[in-house]
């Protein structure tokens, strides 16, 4: 077992290191500055796409954390070029919050106020505020984290809804993407406020900031997993009635793991406990979304009995993560070798061997989900250094 589990070590440290040349060597925009907004599946480079601020925050932190991790000298000028595009390119500097998206040059271009998208950018920036110091970064957060609160929190039910317009007014429309359903809350972004505040309190340890981040984890444990399947809804009300019947696997095994890092960064016994028994049951339910080759499928919609036959990259990452995280939990070494097959997985038929990065996806038959991007507004170098990340920090934790 622990050859086993040192090899897995050595891998998810190879790996970190592959990923992160890919996105040195081809997503750098040496003419517009920042990152190349789209790079597609055969690494062709589209210099003139839009800029996510997502993809920008993603790389800030996944650079810093990398450099936090490994000290590698290469790393911390790419974290500070990605901190310095977001202060100049995608901070309001008027209304406040991040810009959705800037031109290739940099211009603002869809600027409506996505929560979303405000919490990567405090994900990030608390990330290079442990890697530099500096103290920018941290107050650049903290402005964030202020912004969330007063515009977007819902004073009556909890929670925050999904987006404003740029000088923060109500939206008719307020889908992250077109495959959402446009619904005021959402899992999806209670899961990144949840995770960016938990990396912000880590650096800045406000009372009224650990309020909100024990708030945000009853709120899942109350309303967000469903008590009767134990998966994640998808879409709420205001006062939380589901939308949706759909069941995301990857955000099953994702939230596993990310709500119990957040009970034991704010430092409470009790939630802690709660919450691991409340994890095993979530990665169990996760389970059900689990191939036989190792791979975790999609999206699977229980009010029609229809399976979305694709695998994502993303998916895998989180797996990784979540089922090691389970094995850590109990013991049972089931958890570990589904983590150890979603790692095999990814190597078979996600890690693309010979253009670099990971695919975005396979299709039931392992054909490759040619069409989408190898970075873009949503692909980018964040779920798979992170999960490496982790599974070198965990490891790393278990051999001392």
């Amino acid at each position: 077992m622990k050859d086993v589990i040192e090899q897995y070590k050595k891998e998810a440290e190879q790996e970190l290191q592959d990923i992160l040349d890919y996105w040195m060597k081809f997503a750098i925009d040496e003419t517009g500055g920042g990152f190349i907004g789209k790079i597609s599946h055969d690494n062709q480079k589209h210099t003139d796409a839009p800029k996510g601020s997502v993809l920008n925050s993603r790389i800030l932190w996944s650079f810093s954390s990398a450099y936090n991790l490994t000290k590698n000298a290469s790393y911390l000028p790419i974290a500070e070029r990605a901190y310095r595009y977001l202060l100049n390119n995608f901070i309001d500097k008027e209304f406040g919050g991040v810009y959705w998206s800037v031109s290739s040059a940099g211009e603002p271009l869809d600027t409506k106020k996505q929560i979303y998208a405000l919490s990567f950018a405090v994900y990030g920036l608390s990330e290079y505020y442990k890697a530099s110091a500096d103290a920018e970064a941290k107050e650049a957060a903290i402005k964030l984290y202020y912004d969330i609160i007063k515009h977007s929190y819902d004073e009556k039910h909890g929670g925050y809804l999904e987006a404003l317009s740029r000088e923060w007014k109500e939206m008719d429309d307020l889908r992250l993407s077109a495959k959402d359903a446009n619904e005021r809350k959402s899992m999806n972004t209670h899961l990144h406020v949840l995770e960016g505040f938990t990396n912000l309190y880590r650096v800045w340890p406000d009372e009224g900031l650990k309020e909100k981040l024990v708030e945000l984890i009853h709120l899942f444990l109350d309303h967000i997993i469903s008590k009767e399947t134990l998966h994640l809804g998808l879409f709420f009300e205001d006062d939380w009635k589901p939308k949706s019947k759909v069941i995301s696997y990857g955000h099953d095994i994702e939230a596993a793991w990310l709500i119990q890092e957040a009970a034991e960064v704010v430092g409470d016994n009790l939630l802690s406990l709660q919450v691991k028994g409340c994890s095993l049951e979530v990665a169990e339910a996760a389970a059900k979304g689990l191939d036989k080759d190792g791979g975790m499928w999609y999206e699977y919609d229980s009010a029609n009995g229809h399976l979305v036959k694709e695998k994502h990259w993303w998916p895998q990452a989180e797996a990784m993560v979540g089922f090691f995280n389970a094995w850590q939990i109990n013991g049972d070494k089931d958890w570990l070798n589904k983590s150890l097959r979603s790692w095999r997985f990814v190597q078979n038929f996600i890690k693309d061997k010979t253009g670099g990065e990971w695919k975005w996806g396979v299709m039931e038959d392992y054909s490759l989900m040619s069409k989408e991007d190898k970075a873009g507004i949503w692909k980018c170098p964040y779920h798979n250094s992170r999960a490496c990340i982790e599974i070198i920090q965990r490891i790393h934790t278990l051999s001392n």
